[in-house]
């Protein structure tokens, strides 16, 4: 029998070899690393439980979606617990504000900023309500394969101002600055520069504000292992180690895919959730559609890269919130030198994660599990040595938190692993060492995005941050709909 293959398997692979398997497509999923995940990796050291990558789980209901087609319950794969607040916004200055989906308490903490920007919120707010009608509900699992199919969006993107920055259009409701980043730098959470990003993006506010924020029990891994498990439930086949070498083609159709271990997989259509560069330039390099294509993408903007801190603690921090975004002394010129710069900036803005505050089983009795990041430009940007660069930006985040937010840190560390661009770039074949693929700004998004299936070999699909509609864990998920869709349409 030969499966159809998804290659990787991080959360938008997973979903798409459970939406295929599910519709009585046999599945094959092919994953280079020994765990599945991704981004969404885990590391386990001394006892502590590190989630490699996305911690932020807003839209529940596009994850029970997948056990629901396939006749199962969610709850018995996995438990999401809530996170509240949402996030805790830290600044310098020494304001707090604790952002969550009450209301009054949230119109109350703005009131402290700005009076007059309760009312601007709430204008924002309906404004971000209505963006996410348009590009999430309706538009977020809909494939972009034609230009007709953008012109179509054009009056609903023109109406609510697509052309404008995300920080343009809460500028346009909101006047104080500590409020406008607090409301902007969503935008970075997929990859986003929020003075470049489509104001469409503010959408994820809204998100956040339907759902809420949600934490599987066990870890974001945990919800890894469950769909893992829903799939070879179905009867999927998913194999660890297995790292694609190449497609091979006959014309313009895959026929089968090689592996770096010598075999040969016999296919009737590909998808990839590896990263999009990678698949057109490595995978599909020698034919003139790969070449061709995976040229065109090097152009592209990429999103920005991430350093990441992992560390373990013999002590529970719980002033902390489960999710604290620390800004830093500057943000717009900061972001400019994330994005644009050609050297590492001095300063940081930073997200710390502190799971245990939700879910103390990450740590052993008494201790806290962490994990910290700062966005940097990717390798293109800043070709930076992170061998000698990474120690360095540790040390200075380690002082600064130990310094701000946690007393003791140093005399606490009891395990500790850093992830810098070098290994978005080696670990993850991203291009540049992107985090996040290309770039979310409106040229590259929706129809200029790479399509969820190739417009000239017919039976390559793409899955993923790389396609649409993007980064994120809703974002692939949902591309993983979209995806699939025209694979059972194809496959019929």
């Amino acid at each position: 029998m030969n499966r159809t293959i998804v290659i990787g398997a991080g959360f938008g692979g997973l979903a798409l070899a459970i939406r295929l398997q599910a519709a009585g497509i046999p599945t094959l999923l092919l994953e280079a690393r020994d765990k599945p995940g991704g981004r969404a990796y885990v590391y386990q050291e001394q006892g502590f439980t590190f989630d490699a990558g996305p911690t932020v789980i807003t839209d529940p209901t596009a994850i029970e979606e997948l056990f629901t087609l396939a006749g199962k319950r969610m709850a018995d794969y996995v438990e999401l617990l809530p996170v509240k607040p949402f996030y805790r916004l830290c600044w310098e200055s020494g304001k707090v504000l604790d952002y969550d989906n009450d209301q009054p308490q949230l119109e109350a903490q703005i009131r402290q900023f700005n009076p007059r920007d309760v009312a601007g919120y709430q204008r924002f707010l309906d404004y971000s309500r209505a963006g996410f009608k348009e590009g999430y509900l309706k538009l977020g699992t809909v494939p972009f394969l034609s230009f007709r199919d953008m012109l179509r969006a054009g009056p609903q993107l023109a109406r609510l101002q697509a052309w404008r920055s995300v920080y343009s259009m809460v500028s346009k409701f909101i006047e104080e600055e500590h409020l406008r980043q607090a409301f902007s730098f969503h935008s970075l959470l997929v990859g986003g520069n929020p003075f470049s990003t489509s104001s469409i993006y503010t959408l994820i506010h809204a998100l956040e504000r339907e759902w809420g924020v949600w934490f599987p029990r066990g870890g974001t891994g945990a919800l890894v292992q469950g769909m893992v498990k829903l799939f070879e439930d179905l009867g999927g086949k998913i194999e660890l180690n297995a790292s694609v070498a190449r497609m091979e083609t006959t014309g313009d159709r895959i026929s089968a895919v090689h592996l770096t271990d010598g075999r040969h997989i016999d296919t009737p259509a590909v998808a990839s959730n590896a990263d999009v560069v990678h698949t057109y330039d490595k995978l599909l390099g020698h034919h003139p559609r790969g070449a061709a294509q995976g040229a065109s993408l090097k152009r592209k903007r990429m999103s920005n890269s991430l350093f990441v801190l992992y560390f373990g603690l013999n002590h529970h921090h719980s002033q902390l919130a489960h999710h604290t975004v620390c800004f830093g002394a500057r943000y717009k010129a900061l972001i400019d030198d994330i994005f644009n710069s050609n050297v590492l900036a001095d300063d940081f803005s930073l997200y710390l994660h502190s799971p245990c505050v939700t879910d103390p089983s990450l740590a052993p009795p008494g201790c806290g599990s962490y994990y910290v990041l700062a966005p940097v430009p990717h390798l293109g940007t800043a070709d930076i040595d992170w061998d000698r660069e990474g120690p360095r930006l540790r040390d200075r985040i380690f002082d600064y938190l130990e310094a701000r937010y946690m007393p003791g840190l140093r005399s606490q560390l009891v395990t500790h692993r850093m992830f810098t661009p070098f290994d978005f770039r080696d670990e993850l074949g991203a291009h540049h060492g992107s985090a996040f693929s290309i770039e979310p700004i409106l040229r590259q998004s929706a129809w200029f995005r790479p399509h969820n299936r190739d417009a000239q070999i017919s039976n390559l699909y793409l899955v993923g941050a790389g396609t649409h509609p993007g980064a994120g864990i809703p974002g692939v998920i949902g591309s993983a709909k979209a995806t699939a869709g025209l694979m059972l349409e194809d496959l019929a």
